[in-house]
């Protein structure tokens, strides 16, 4: 018996220490800070600041999204994705895309607004409150064969393609 429950101590340490991602910037609710600044919106259009942990044995590199499933669009929105992030980083910090400090090597990919990098959220005044999911992924391969102005869902393919392990956190936006 007191073999088992070690046994089971050991795989519910090993199931807690999964890719875990972390914002000091998201919540529950996005903030003006994230609303894009165009489209008829009006906000401050900073990417956030994320961290990781529990980066899985054999990742090469990471990637970033924020996707927005609830855009009227038949294929949501695309509002920033980011590649080729060398696997000893663990975070960026907040507003990294307009100030250009991302990690040496990492790519952004054109977004659904037609501009390089992060495009903040702006949903339709009075559409329902539309869901961002924010994710990290752990890849099998250096650099992912993707440029900059790769269209969003080749890039989403190729991640999934090379996925090791991804965590996602999920905020909501509205306007009224």
């Amino acid at each position: 018996m007191k073999y088992i429950l070690i046994i089971a101590l050991s795989l519910t340490t090993m199931m807690a220490e999964g890719l875990t991602l972390k914002s000091s910037d998201l919540s529950g609710q996005l903030s003006k800070a994230q609303e894009f600044n165009s489209f008829g919106c009006n906000g401050q259009n900073i990417s956030p600041s994320l961290s990781w942990s529990h980066v899985p044995k054999g990742t090469k590199s990471l990637a970033i999204t924020i996707y927005d499933p609830d855009a009227p669009t038949g294929s949501g929105w695309w509002h920033w994705q980011v590649v080729n992030i060398p696997s000893s980083v663990n975070s960026i910090v907040t507003d990294a895309s307009a100030k250009h400090t991302l990690p040496k090597g990492a790519l952004e990919i054109i977004n659904d607004y037609g501009a390089t990098g992060f495009g903040g959220a702006c949903p339709p005044v009075g559409d329902k409150v539309h869901t961002y999911i924010v994710t990290v992924y752990a890849l099998d391969i250096e650099v992912l064969p993707v440029e900059t102005s790769t269209n969003a869902p080749i890039v989403g393919y190729q991640i999934n393609a090379h996925i090791i392990e991804k965590a996602s956190l999920v905020s909501y936006y509205g306007r009224k």
